[in-house]
């Protein structure tokens, strides 16, 4: 594969990452006080801090993925997030049956995230990015 195309393959990429966290980042704003009530039944502590973070993390993280400003970092913290989300919120184990194989795909699929995340960590935003023309600059 030519740079160019890769370089382009990383954009798309880091825009669908991106749009992964920021609509439901924006979803949680909009819905503020529901999430805060799902956030209780979950067993965050301080529910109304935690669904604040949530917003700023997914919402921020999105756009600095798709504008790729500081990647490598805001993965990281991407990372932390979803690992916190995915042991509070898809415990599939204390399902019952019915709901057992959904949550089970909810992990399986936060460790996709994960595993993505980490790839942009290693590979880093390419250079059609702000991280990318700093470089070349």
């Amino acid at each position: 594969m030519n740079a160019t195309a890769q370089s382009q393959l990383l954009l798309v990429a880091r825009i669908l990452f991106g749009v992964l966290f920021l609509v439901p980042g924006i979803r949680f704003a909009m819905t503020f006080g529901p999430t805060v009530a799902y956030f209780t039944r979950l067993g965050f502590p301080a529910p109304e801090l935690m669904v604040w973070l949530a917003i700023i993390i997914e919402i921020v993280g999105g756009l600095v993925l798709i504008t790729g400003w500081q990647t490598k970092w805001a993965s990281w913290l991407l990372i932390l997030y979803v690992v916190i989300a995915t042991a509070m919120a898809h415990r599939f184990w204390e399902f019952d049956a019915a709901q057992q194989f959904n949550q089970l795909n909810h992990l399986l699929k936060n460790l996709a995230i994960i595993g993505g995340l980490l790839y942009v960590v290693i590979q880093g935003p390419g250079v059609l990015s702000v991280d990318g023309r700093s470089k070349t600059a």
